[in-house]
């Protein structure tokens, strides 16, 4: 028992020091599905697990790699969303905690690749001489008024603001969303905190691991906190997978140092499909 939870936390820290998120949907499937624990011991166990491997992964990306604004804006939108999330979870069934896991983890691993081939795109239209066309940009000796100068300073001005409503809409709206599943499905939320990060908030896929685990960390506090006098753990298990889990974030980290972020895009959008596919064949074959 100790020894193959320790390999299974190597795997997860490597993912979760690697790509920023991800190891809880690894994390609860193998604590169900190899360890023999059920859907809701499963899911605390796993908060616990990935909270203390995330803050270890924060750690080790103090120095520039964590937006630590929008982290702790979407963590703390996520603590009482959590807190709700945590209270579901206790009602329902464990085929339907699975099968939102699943779901959830090919959605956000389609809207990846995505977001992933429009960047692309949008950089090669930039090197072949898309853009501006020469003389859109308005000289400002050759304006025509100072009337038309104030009016696109007014304009500028209000799309701006319009701009950042809609930003702070985005952060609202998933720190809700994230700290809602983490509750419910103790996963740490990490495969959709990077998803949103970067397509959402048009973070760099580096900064968005960083910022990720930040948020990980902030939302498995809470859902630990919600569930004291519900707490069912087996530390045979937790310890020998986290104390892993934690050495594995490490190589994890000096792994990620070395690959591009569209690499990195890639492989977490890959390992998602891979995940979810084999949970959710799992949970159907078991109704």
């Amino acid at each position: 028992m100790i020894a193959v939870s320790a390999a299974l936390g190597v795997v997860m820290g490597l993912v979760i020091g690697g790509l920023g998120g991800g190891g809880g949907v690894l994390t609860v499937p193998a604590l169900v599905y190899i360890l023999g624990q059920d859907a809701q011991s499963a899911t605390t166990s796993s908060v616990i697990i990935v909270g203390i491997t995330a803050a270890v992964g924060a750690v080790t990306r103090i120095r520039g790699g964590v937006d630590w604004r929008n982290g702790i804006a979407l963590g703390v939108i996520g603590i009482p969303a959590a807190y709700l999330g945590t209270l579901l979870n206790r009602g329902v069934s464990q085929t339907v905690l699975l099968l939102a896991i699943a779901a959830l983890t090919v959605i956000a691993a389609i809207a990846m690749l995505v977001n992933d081939r429009n960047s692309a795109g949008s950089v090669r239209s930039e090197v072949s001489g898309g853009g501006t066309e020469r003389g859109e940009v308005p000289n400002v000796r050759d304006a025509r008024s100072r009337e038309t100068r104030v009016t696109a300073v007014t304009t500028e001005a209000r799309v701006h603001g319009r701009s950042r409503a809609a930003f702070v809409a985005k952060v609202l709206v998933c720190g809700t969303i994230v700290g809602f599943l983490t509750g419910f499905l103790g996963v740490g939320g990490g495969f959709l905190v990077v998803p949103a990060l970067v397509i959402a908030l048009r973070m760099l896929m580096s900064l968005a691991v960083g910022t990720s685990l930040l948020v990980i960390v902030l939302n498995s506090i809470s859902s630990v906190a919600s569930r004291f006098g519900h707490l069912d753990l087996d530390w045979r298990v937790i310890a020998p997978f986290t104390i892993a889990a934690v050495l594995g974030t490490l190589a994890g980290k000096r792994i990620a140092d070395r690959l591009s972020g569209t690499a990195l895009t890639r492989a977490f959008a890959v390992l998602l499909v891979a995940v979810g596919a084999f949970v959710g064949i799992e949970s159907l074959v078991g109704l």
